[in-house]
């Protein structure tokens, strides 16, 4: 475990800085994007006459990020995390509660076990080929419980809440994310950067340790995100910023990108003039 957790931080250190093909020497200043990103968030919120955000608080670190920026930008009383868990780990929650604690914004529990398990009795076929339908339901209803608590907590406060997306740059281009469940959000500041950038933006913001180095993990399947994807996310990263990875990667990556192109553009038909 010792062994693991020093290669990966060796790894962070070693891209502090990015050399890509086409771009030459590209650093990654961590800290003025966190100010970047907390004016675009101030700017939104002014823009659109808006106060609150609502996000899932899953016990990762990109769930952690973004609600340390969302406090740092609209101040922690403005920010409700949701603890969503669907026969989840006791892990997770206690890491969801030790990010909440850490940034003092509100933590809400939410479980949702019991409406998973009622919505699965609608569906009498076996077990077997359900893996797939089980895995996104668990996302989907998630969503579901943000957008209604974002009403709730509107009407509540007398003040709008929307709900802030989690997701990252790698995870998004191999279409890592649950159409209809997780893709879903009012505003999104992480889509841009990649694992690395937001272990760094983390690193800034002073995201407890436990939390930001942990082992990447849906939290649905019992398999980390690597073990899922075969692939590693510094190698996504490093594919994604021109830098080289083995063939038998790049394809694979390229193979994910393209078979879940549908989750990028919903297809819409335009009619025809004559």
């Amino acid at each position: 475990m010792l062994i693991t957790i020093n290669c990966f931080l060796l790894n962070i250190v070693i891209n502090k800085m990015l050399i890509t093909k086409k771009g030459g020497e590209k650093m990654f200043n961590a800290k003025k994007e966190v100010t970047n990103i907390v004016k675009f968030i101030q700017d939104y919120y002014e823009k659109n006459n808006l106060k609150g955000a609502v996000l899932g608080i899953s016990g990762g670190k990109d769930s952690a990020v973004v609600a340390a920026l969302f406090v740092k930008a609209l101040g922690k009383e403005n920010v409700i995390g949701l603890a969503l868990p669907i026969h989840s780990k006791e892990e997770d929650e206690l890491d969801a509660k030790l990010i909440s604690d850490f940034y003092g914004f509100q933590l809400v529990k939410i479980d949702l076990t019991k409406t998973y398990d009622e919505f699965k009795k609608n569906f009498l076929v076996d077990e077997k080929f359900l893996g797939d339908s089980d895995i996104n339901l668990k996302p989907r209803l998630r969503m579901a419980a943000m957008y209604y608590s974002a009403a709730m907590y509107t009407k509540l406060y007398n003040k709008p809440f929307i709900v802030a997306g989690t997701a990252n740059k790698s995870e998004s281009y191999v279409g890592y994310f649950t159409k209809g469940g997780d893709s879903v959000r009012d505003i999104e500041v992480l889509a841009n950067l990649t694992v690395s950038e937001v272990i760094k933006l983390g690193e800034v913001l002073k995201v407890p340790k436990k939390v930001l180095y942990k082992t990447p993990s849906d939290g649905l399947s019992g398999l980390s995100d690597e073990e899922k994807l075969q692939i590693t996310y510094q190698e996504i990263d490093d594919y994604l910023n021109n830098l080289p990875i083995s063939k038998k990667s790049a394809e694979l990556i390229e193979k994910y990108h393209q078979n879940n192109a549908h989750k990028f553009k919903i297809p819409t038909y335009t009619k025809k003039c004559e």
